[in-house]
């Protein structure tokens, strides 16, 4: 069992009490020394909601050089007052790559590597960092923060395909587990859990995630909401990058797109469709990594101050008839 394995079962076997993870991770918290110290004390105000956005037109081209007067923030559908605006953020990014590494990806798992590592070789600067998990019937940390080219590239290739035992059921968590009748096992949403909440939750500034799957599930112990909230509470944007070899699938045909597209937009990120192409996937990156330096920052403090852990409906409106790629809301921080 993996330590990602372990972690996960504490939390099920806690009726998801949340500080059981919080007191694992803590031992990874100097991790992050040597950020920005504007980033700390960010963080620290914790009455802030920090935002970040890209603003396309109905072509899905991005719109720059707009200003903290172009935008309205409604929460809750009321009006809120920008405390903070940036057209272009230099905060360092933290970005987790998760790939599929289940049987239905054999035929594809080795452009995956190939192209990620180009990406993370264009987008990384100075103060960036970059994770790698693998996720099939385990879920395994193959490289933890760093800004090293090399160890990410280390990380990657260690990615294989897995052999797809099944996973026991968990007390508290519900199915569907892997039977000898269903295919076996791609437990992502466990894997989009995992690397938000133990791994960027740990993190302040501008958090992504790529996934690189087919974007089924098949015998994660937890749900697809519970992914999406985990990534809320770490704010972090969700991409997927449906890598597929359509092929596999035969006549059980193929259903993932839906709920991969829900974790996206709910999250800020979108879903891109890739098959087994090295040329689309690598397109794919390339609009990632625009996207990901061309985000506007803004920041309010919401006219809400209830701390009960409740989820907040956030929408940024423009004048003009743009599309605004950001997340849906946010989870309040509830008092102790």
């Amino acid at each position: 069992m993996t330590v990602f394995h372990k972690r996960l079962v504490l939390i099920a076997a806690a009726g998801m009490q949340l500080f059981l993870m919080q007191a694992l991770v803590a031992q990874d918290a100097g991790s992050s020394q040597g950020r920005d110290e504007a980033l700390t004390t960010f963080k620290s105000q914790v009455d802030v909601v920090q935002l970040f956005f890209n603003v396309k037109d109905k072509k899905g081209g991005l719109i720059p050089g707009l200003t903290k007067n172009d935008f309205q923030i409604l929460e809750d559908g009321k009006p809120q007052t920008v405390k903070y605006f940036a057209a272009e953020s230099n905060l360092p990014l933290t970005l987790g790559i998760l790939i599929d590494s289940s049987p239905s990806q054999e035929r594809v798992l080795g452009m995956e590597k190939e192209v990620g590592v180009a990406f993370l070789q264009e987008i990384l600067r100075e103060k960036d960092l970059a994770f790698v998990i693998s996720f099939d019937a385990e879920i395994e940390l193959l490289q933890d923060f760093t800004n090293a080219i090399p160890s990410l590239r280390k990380g990657l290739n260690r990615a294989r395909i897995g052999t797809g035992g099944a996973t026991p059921p968990i007390p508290g968590v519900s199915g569907p587990f892997p039977t000898a009748d269903r295919p076996c096992c791609t437990d992502l949403y466990d894997a989009v859990y995992l690397a938000a909440h133990d791994e960027l939750a740990q993190q302040v500034g501008r958090k992504a995630m790529i996934l690189l799957t087919d974007g089924e599930d098949e015998g994660s112990r937890l749900k697809l909401k519970d992914a999406i909230e985990a990534a809320h509470k770490a704010d972090t944007i969700c991409y997927v990058l449906l890598v597929a070899d359509r092929g596999f699938y035969g006549m059980m045909g193929y259903s993932g797109d839906s709920a991969m597209k829900k974790m996206a937009q709910e999250t800020g990120g979108r879903v891109i469709e890739v098959g087994n192409k090295p040329d689309k996937l690598k397109k794919a990156f390339d609009d990632i990594a625009t996207e990901l330096r061309s985000q506007y920052n803004i920041g309010y403090v919401p006219t809400n101050t209830t701390r009960d852990g409740g989820f907040r409906k956030v929408e940024i409106k423009t004048a003009k008839d743009y599309k605004i790629q950001t997340r849906s809301g946010y989870y309040a921080v509830a008092r102790d």
